[in-house]
């Protein structure tokens, strides 16, 4: 009985979604503009800083600060400052999903470059490159695989956590799941299952940026050799 009713509320739920398609798809526009949003505020602080801090060898201490306070501050804590100081509205969830975001890149970027078999950056001064041409040449291809790590996890971080901009008026498919005595358990449903394939939307389109410009050579690298979990990545910055 379980499974049939289990069965009868996933139908209910295709069912809303055919039948409410204008406001799921209008809902689904406003998620990912957010989420968009977040990631790319994140990735302009966090990509430089972290990729500068990674070839200078210099100011770990910056990453592992930033990848702790990140870690510890909840996302719906980090809304609730906000709007103290700041009017309800999107602006306050993409602050919150920005500081989501940040530590995974920031953390990425600076032990993907730092990590650079360091005989051969110096083989390429030895050559007569300037430190320019060494990082766009010969750290970031080498560093690509735990970059775009770093990026994929904050997206699926994002687009998952984007559901709680509904709790400060942001909108997106948070509005739907959150509203169950408005749209049903159907709805709810509905709109968690569209969530879920964004997040493997979004992480599959940045892999597939990622092979586009992961150099030939690097392109085989296992996904365990590639990926760094912020845990790890925060102990090992630490030695």
């Amino acid at each position: 009985m379980t499974l049939v009713a289990d069965l009868s509320v996933f139908g209910d739920a295709l069912t809303f979604a055919v039948d409410h398609s204008d406001l799921l798809w209008d809902k689904t526009v406003e998620h990912v503009a957010l989420s968009a949003a977040s990631v790319g505020i994140a990735l302009v602080i966090a990509l430089p800083l972290g990729v500068l801090l990674g070839h200078v060898h210099r100011f770990s201490w910056i990453a592992i600060s930033v990848a702790n306070v990140g870690r510890a501050l909840p996302t719906l804590a980090v809304i609730a400052v906000l709007l103290v100081f700041m009017p309800i509205g999107s602006s306050v969830v993409a602050i919150a999903l920005v500081v989501l975001a940040v530590p995974p890149i920031l953390t990425n970027a600076y032990v993907g470059v730092s990590e650079v078999d360091q005989e051969t950056v110096e083989a390429a001064r030895g050559m007569g490159m300037s430190e320019w041409q060494i990082l766009r040449r010969v750290e970031l291809p080498l560093a690509t695989p735990l970059l775009f790590a770093g990026i994929r996890t904050a997206v699926v971080y994002v687009v998952a956590s984007a559901t709680i901009a509904a709790i400060a008026g942001g909108g997106g498919l948070g509005e739907i799941i959150v509203n169950q005595a408005g749209y049903r358990i159907e709805g709810v449903i509905a709109a968690s299952l569209l969530v879920s394939v964004l997040a493997f939307a979004a992480d599959a389109a940045v892999a597939g940026v990622q092979w586009l410009v992961t150099p030939k050579p690097l392109r085989g690298r296992h996904a365990e050799d590639a990926t760094l979990v912020t845990d790890a990545g925060e102990a090992h910055l630490s030695v």
